[in-house]
């Protein structure tokens, strides 16, 4: 017994078109009718409407490009990126400031712990005031600076790269999500037609027109419409939840209907994706700022071979017939030579794995352009095969079917398999359409370039 051939997408999901139930409604009602069912806009049986299972929803469509505005402004993940970037980009002035000043105050007694004991009547008690600055040796605190700098460069990579990593999610969501509705609306009407026919078919038995067979038929293509309109709501609601996530809208807030999706033309040779790759990868980026990072930082460990210094100024005030006391103290903070070898040994061994991680993050990067660039191009052609040569030519077969089928040369189950290789091939057609423009958003995720 011949049933839907149940064809499954990138996501999973089942497909139908509005196509195929216009050539189910056209095949099935001529034949136990003998006549097109007559609406206010009149077919010929085989033609194929232009109207899509969007007009089955509710609401006005939203655009992805409004999606991408809203979730880059609302989006938490987006956001808390954001504020860690601007954090550390306050990071700088702080290692890079001159040391703090200390100033000290003290109180010198003489004869008795209590305070000012002595002060009239010994030179050696006193009250004083100083003050102390450590000084570092010159040009360490420029290179404190600098890989601070491009700590906060490779920071700020990476919130690019979290905004198109989101970016990249809600854009898959949204293609699944405007492929179910568009599914979902296509089912239903394909749910009401099957009752008439089912119905029609029934009628036909009573009468001695038509075979049993003919009427476990249309019940069994009804039973499975049924079957999946319930696993695309259950579909539809999972993926409704996920956007208002990444939107960061209430759950209870009104659904989201997506737009029909279209094929884009890709503009770029694998070359030029590439290379944009290279120059315009947030990842690639980030690692190549950890690089000058770690540079910087070779260089901040050869220059804590040199000393510090530090300088110191008290002033010591006795009574007023003894004289005052100055001094001056110029001190040198000698380092520890042996732990800053470990320190230079550290340092070039951080600098050569960000190398390594930098080759080995571009390479990634690079093979999954090349990756994606071969999905685009191989679906845009069977695409174009799809669209010029298999469902042209399934349709004329089914046309020759139904012709067939309305002078009695052939059977229901004839006229029921050339429907399934129409219904079939349109499913393929839409699962190419979703693997294009699945690869397109990758390839402008990795590449940071838009397509039109």
């Amino acid at each position: 017994m011949q049933s839907i051939d149940v064809s499954r997408s990138l996501f999973g999901s089942t497909r139908i078109s509005l196509i195929s139930a216009a050539l189910l409604v056209g095949a099935m009602l001529f034949a136990v009718n003998g006549r097109a069912q007559q609406t206010g806009n009149p077919q010929q049986p085989g033609s194929l409407p232009e109207s899509s299972g969007m007009a089955a929803q509710a609401g006005t469509p939203t655009s992805l490009h409004e999606l991408v505005q809203e979730v880059e402004q609302k989006n938490p993940r987006i956001a808390a990126s954001y504020h860690g970037w601007q954090a550390s980009r306050n990071v700088a002035k702080q290692v890079s400031a001159f040391p703090e000043t200390q100033l000290s105050v003290q109180q010198f007694s003489v004869g008795s712990p209590r305070p000012f004991a002595g002060y009239s009547n010994s030179e050696f008690a006193y009250f004083g005031m100083g003050a102390s600055q450590d000084i570092l040796y010159p040009g360490k605190r420029e290179l404190r600076g600098r890989m601070a700098e491009h700590e906060a460069e490779s920071v700020g990579a990476q919130v690019d790269s979290v905004r198109k990593d989101v970016v990249g999610n809600l854009k898959m969501v949204y293609f699944r999500l405007a492929y179910i509705q568009q599914t979902v609306g296509i089912l239903q009407k394909s749910n009401e037609l099957l009752n008439q026919v089912e119905q029609a078919a029934e009628a036909r038995y009573r009468v001695g027109q038509g075979n049993q067979q003919d009427v476990l038929k249309a019940q069994l293509q009804h039973t499975k419409i049924l079957q999946e309109i319930a696993h695309h709501h259950q579909e539809e609601g999972l993926l409704e939840a996920q956007l208002k996530q990444l939107l960061n809208r209430p759950q209870e807030s009104p659904d989201i209907v997506a737009e029909t999706l279209t094929v884009r033309a890709l503009p770029y040779s694998a070359a030029e994706l590439l290379q944009k790759a290279r120059e315009q990868n947030p990842d690639v980026r980030s690692k190549a700022a950890s690089i000058r990072q770690q540079e910087t930082q070779v260089e901040l460990a050869n220059k804590n071979f040199r000393p510090d210094f530090n300088v110191q100024y008290n002033y010591q005030h006795t009574a007023s017939q003894f004289r005052d006391y100055y001094m001056a103290t110029f001190g040198i903070r000698l380092p520890n030579r042996g732990r800053q070898r470990s320190e230079l040994a550290e340092a070039q061994e951080n600098q050569e794995r960000a190398r390594r991680e930098l080759d080995a993050e571009s390479q990634r990067v690079l093979s999954e352009v090349q990756q994606h660039y071969v999905r685009a191009k191989t679906s845009e052609e069977r695409l174009k095969i799809y669209s010029d040569g298999l469902v042209p030519q399934s349709e004329a077969t089914f046309r020759s079917s139904l012709s067939a089928y309305q002078s009695n040369r052939q059977d229901f189950e004839s006229l029921l398999s050339s429907f399934l290789d129409v219904l079939n091939l349109d499913l393929e057609y839409r699962s190419q359409l979703v693997e294009h423009e699945s690869a397109l958003a990758e390839l402008e995720r990795l590449a940071g370039v838009t397509l039109p």
